[in-house]
């Protein structure tokens, strides 16, 4: 597993920040307190609290080109 930690301001950044992460096949969970949820999910994703920055799972172990992908979204 992989982590990074992510931060989704805007209705905008989630509907991109989705379909960027459905390209890839292995499992991405978001998690935010002791909520996990799919990051694939529009819905799962609001119903995190978005005002803070939440952690990314990636279920792999080569996740290079899943974080090129969503760098704009990551927090560094």
């Amino acid at each position: 597993m992989t982590t990074a930690t992510v931060a989704l301001k805007a209705i905008d950044d989630v509907k991109n920040f989705v379909n960027t992460v459905l390209l890839f096949d292995f499992d991405i969970d978001l998690v935010s307190g002791r909520y996990a949820i799919d990051a694939k999910s529009i819905m799962g994703i609001f119903s995190l609290d978005l005002s803070k920055p939440i952690e990314l799972r990636a279920h792999t172990e080569d996740a290079e080109e899943l974080f090129a992908a969503i760098d704009k979204f990551i927090v560094k």
